[in-house]
């Protein structure tokens, strides 16, 4: 009789043990410069990974200083608080090891002063360092501006893995032709890695999920590696992050995505002997289904939220009109902060419409915030007064209504003082864009919540409110939109009708469309050249408008950078 082989069993069992890791992800929500409150994030999530036996934590890029530090990063003082955050969350790494982002000092004899690199923290202290090779210096992004791209694409090797360690940018190239652009992972795949992990600061726009799915997806098909991906997740003033933090096998299908819009953490198996990727529960199967309109309504959300957390504020106030863009913000403003945090105040003149001021009240109550009526007509009228002797023998015209939007920021600024309120911005993006809005008047604000969304998205928005019931009155949605700065004013009366307005719109901000392209698509030559001439003459108003919430692939501000005393098109 045969005896059963327990040793060679036992061997073949220690050989299996030591092909599986488990890794964990970690898709946080950082501060900028809020050492403290980073540190203690990453640290706890650090715990959470050990109760669960995880072997690796990943954090997301620059997670210890937050994304983007700007300008920050020029300080010695506040690179050196990065350095010295990595080394305390390394003690933290003794029975665990961990990937995460930080700015570093550039130790070559030439180049920029810094590098933006992914450090592997393992027994208690930095044991490999990996720095960005491709740095986007594009919309939003500027990060050539402060780092020394890498040159030298190496694996790190822990435990026997081979980890192709990439950040964010460097798996964008997705181009056959070598000539393209430096490509890291060519040289990483060449050093046969068992999986790629890349750390990324990846911004939402509306469509940013769809594209960087694609982007993963095909890495991880063209290396015929698995793949895991962290992103961060949180606001940083205008720019918004989702998250959407991601597990793939090396056929590109989804093994497991943390939420949109929350801090997370997953665990996933990868066993180096098959290549293998697994979820290490069910709940890292889940992937997030979510229309379009319902990422921009949770971004805004989310972007609301942390600007007012960030800033250590907690108290909104803003203009209620009865008209759409007032309402939808109020609504995700109430959301944000709670309906506790949010004052509305109504402020009726001569022109205002009793249908819109009931539509305003119906609103408040509805969703439950605080608001009161202070009528405009009587400062309204002093100023007319006063300015009459100067305006003698002219019209009622633009000046007059203007005075009537100041008149409503003064108001709702004193307020704002008075009660430690921050004051919301309610235009839209359509407006922002053909300059139909008041200097010092309807553009003031701390932040632009619906700046980055044309009016035609706002419409969809309050629909999607509406989804279960009623929240905004639907007067509120189907009646012409009119600022009532006078009689029976539409916008309509200057404006092209909003559909064909955005149309326009897009293909010139987003698209980057010349007038002759975009008149070739079938638009009427005399309106595309009206409202060309409105955009590019508005530049010096939307300079001097508030932080806005990005939600597209091009929003005003430091993702459209244009010359204001420019003739272009004028």
């Amino acid at each position: 009789m045969r005896l059963p082989c327990f040793k060679s069993t036992i061997v073949t069992i220690k050989i299996l043990l030591l092909c599986k890791m488990k890794i964990a992800l970690a898709q946080l929500n950082y501060h900028i410069g809020n050492f403290e409150s980073n540190i203690a994030k990453i640290v706890e999530s650090i715990q959470q990974a050990k109760l669960q036996k995880a072997d690796l934590i990943v954090f997301a890029e620059l997670a210890i200083s937050g994304y983007p530090p700007r300008d920050f990063l020029e300080f010695d003082h506040f690179i050196l608080k990065c350095i010295d955050s990595i080394h305390e969350i390394a003690k933290e790494c003794t029975d665990i090891a961990a990937i995460i982002g930080s700015p570093g000092f550039n130790s070559g004899i030439s180049g920029k002063r810094l590098h933006n690199s992914a450090y592997f923290l393992s027994n208690g202290k930095v044991s490999h360092v990996r720095h960005k090779t491709l740095l986007p210096n594009y919309d939003v992004f500027d990060e050539y501006r402060y780092f020394e791209p890498n040159r030298c694409c190496e694996v790190v090797v822990y435990k026997d893995l081979r980890i192709a360690l990439t950040i964010c940018e460097d798996l964008w190239n997705i181009s056959d032709d070598p000539m393209y652009v430096l490509n890291p992972m060519v040289d990483l795949s060449n050093q046969k890695p068992n999986i790629i992990i890349n750390i990324a600061a990846s911004p939402f726009h509306y469509r940013q999920a769809e594209i960087r799915n694609k982007i993963l997806t095909e890495n991880a098909k063209r290396y015929n590696i698995p793949l895991l991906y962290v992103n961060h997740v949180g606001a940083q003033t205008e720019l918004i992050f989702d998250g959407g933090s991601v597990a793939l096998d090396n056929k590109g299908n989804t093994v497991g995505e943390l939420n949109y819009f929350d801090e997370d953490l997953k665990c996933f198996e990868f066993n180096s002997a098959n290549s293998e990727l697994t979820g290490c529960d069910s709940k890292s199967q889940i992937t997030n289904q979510k229309s379009q309109i319902e990422l921009i309504h949770d971004a805004l959300v989310l972007g609301i939220k942390n600007y007012f957390q960030k800033l250590g504020f907690t108290k909104a106030i803003l203009g209620l009109s009865g008209g759409i863009d007032s309402a939808v913000t109020c609504v995700l403003a109430a959301e944000a902060l709670g309906k506790d945090n949010v004052m509305a105040v109504l402020l009726p003149s001569r022109f205002s419409s009793d249908h819109s001021i009931k539509d305003a009240e119906d609103l408040a109550m509805n969703i439950g915030v605080a608001h009161e009526i202070v009528h405009i007509e009587e400062a309204f009228h002093s100023f007319e007064v006063t300015l009459k002797p100067s305006f003698k023998g002219r019209p009622f015209d633009l000046a007059e209504e203007n005075i009537q939007a100041r008149v409503r920021a003064v108001i709702l600024m004193a307020l704002s003082n008075k009660f430690g309120y921050i004051l919301l911005n309610t235009s839209n993006k359509s407006e922002a864009a053909v300059g139909y809005g008041t200097l010092y008047g309807d553009m003031c604000g701390g932040i632009s919540v619906l700046g980055d969304v044309y009016k035609t998205k706002v419409y969809e928005l309050a629909n999607f409110i509406n989804r279960n019931k009623e929240i905004i009155p639907q007067n509120s949605i189907t009646k012409p939109p009119s600022a009532e700065l006078r009689p029976d004013q539409k916008d309509q009366d200057s404006l092209p009708d909003y559909d064909t307005l955005d149309k326009i719109l897009y293909q010139y901000i987003e698209m980057t469309l010349g007038p002759d392209e975009i008149i070739a698509q079938g638009f009427d030559e005399a309106t595309v050249t009206k409202v060309l001439k409105m955009v590019n003459a508005s530049e010096w108003k939307r300079y001097q408008t508030p932080p806005i919430l990005r939600i597209s692939s091009k929003a005003f501000g430091m993702g459209r950078r244009m010359p204001i005393a420019a003739k272009y098109l004028l």
